[in-house]
């Protein structure tokens, strides 16, 4: 069981643009050579965790409150955020707030044995990082730079440093880049 954080990024650095838009990825469609790696990924995760901002992003972007039936995971969410959010009809989504360290032990229960995964934003998976609760890094680099936006991980990870476990490129467009998270005396 691992906890992870997979998600795309620029080259500099940054999950969505200064409008918290997407765009910027959606506009490479579907790679055919990537079409395998998230359904791969997805049969192995038994949780779910986003902040507000990811959730919100989902909520307004596939409409989910009109249309709940395009709610993406059929395995249990977590949803941390301060503020009320909206319910997807039909979705095992858990709202929560507060330390990680708990829910976390609570996410890894209910995965039983499957992986738990950080879906986004940054600063979440920072705070997981903090606990010594973020096993690894998952990044698929698409060739834009962004120049600002949400940061891929508003949090220093220096000693001991990530390490790389895993290269793949696809095309001449993405790369994915997988490391490993090094918890002091571990490396």
């Amino acid at each position: 069981m691992k906890t992870q954080y997979y998600t795309a990024t620029s080259i500099d650095g940054w999950i969505a643009d200064r409008d918290n838009s997407l765009d910027w990825l959606f506009q490479f469609g579907e790679i055919e050579s990537m079409k395998g790696d998230y359904p791969r990924f997805i049969e192995q995760v038994g949780a779910v965790a986003m902040g507000p901002t990811t959730y919100e992003w989902l909520i307004e972007h596939e409409q989910l409150i009109a249309h709940p039936e395009r709610w993406p995971y059929q395995i249990p969410t977590w949803v941390f955020s301060r503020r009320r959010q909206p319910a997807v009809a039909g979705a095992d989504i858990r709202f929560v707030q507060g330390d990680v360290a708990s829910v976390h032990a609570a996410m890894v229960k209910v995965a039983g044995g499957q992986n738990v995964w950080l879906v986004g934003g940054g600063d979440l998976v920072g705070q997981f990082h903090a606990h010594g609760l973020l096993d690894e890094i998952i990044l698929s680099v698409a060739p834009v730079m962004l120049g600002s936006g949400a940061p891929l991980l508003p949090h220093r990870i220096v000693t001991p440093p990530l390490k790389l476990v895993d290269v793949q490129r696809h095309g001449d467009v993405f790369v994915i880049l997988t490391y490993e998270v090094q918890h002091a005396g571990s490396y």
